[in-house]
């Protein structure tokens, strides 16, 4: 009789070989070239779960997209639920950009392409939600969990360039804009300077900073003209 020490790997283990090649485990599906871009849908689709509008229809019965701003970020959550929402709203949307490089990670063996790919993947599904008709957030929090796995050291100073901007201007969208573009060109110093991570990453650094500046055109807009609002005051709705 068999012993199986652990569910679901030993079961496999313990499988005639002639029988155990006719399931597909998590790494055999992933092993061939052929199958990983199936983790840049995966990561789309983890990005696209609509965090903020789930919470706030499950506590409000509303569509955050009719309030504020119309965005299902963590930022727009906040005026209808306080900062208790904006708190989960923030944690749950950086834990899936983070979770989408951590699984194409693993699953294609830390291909830097491929992580490169899961990382626009991610915010774009954020921004762009199948579920919600493609109408989602600016992709804040999202790509800060996708900073945070793509390159942490980069990200420490990041979230200083926004602090240090929310600070003086008291502008949100400013400092989100301004960090997003710092972002590739600290990952590129980095790659330089110490040596990692890979050259991809930068491509993905700056693919995901473009989705993020590209998704506050309506913010840059109001900054242009002098009428963005600033923190305290009521958002426009875009």
């Amino acid at each position: 009789m068999l012993r199986l020490v652990s569910f679901p790997c030993s079961l496999f283990a313990a499988l005639p070989v002639g029988l155990s090649s006719l399931f597909l485990t998590p790494n055999s599906l992933f092993s061939t070239p052929y199958s990983a871009p199936l983790t840049t849908l995966i990561a789309y689709l983890l990005g696209s779960i609509p965090f903020g509008y789930l919470i706030v229809r499950g506590q409000k019965g509303v569509d955050i997209r009719t309030t504020g701003s119309g965005g299902t970020g963590a930022t727009n959550v906040m005026r209808n639920l306080g900062i208790a929402g904006f708190a989960a709203t923030f944690v749950f949307d950086f834990a899936k950009g983070y979770g989408a490089i951590w699984l194409t990670s693993r699953l294609t063996n830390s291909d830097p392409r491929w992580i490169a790919a899961a990382a626009v993947a991610a915010i774009a599904g954020h921004i762009f939600p199948v579920w919600l008709r493609f109408h989602g957030g600016k992709g804040v929090a999202t790509s800060v969990g996708v900073f945070a796995a793509l390159a942490p050291i980069p990200l420490a100073f990041v979230l200083v360039i926004f602090l240090v901007v929310l600070a003086a201007w008291r502008y949100v969208s400013l400092g989100s804009v301004i960090a997003a573009a710092a972002f590739p060109a600290l990952v590129y110093l980095q790659v330089h300077l110490l040596g990692r991570p890979a050259k991809a990453s930068v491509l993905g650094a700056a693919g995901a900073a473009i989705l993020v500046i590209a998704s506050h055109h309506g913010n840059i807009r109001r900054l242009l003209h002098g009428t963005e609002n600033k923190i305290g005051r009521q958002a426009v709705k875009e």
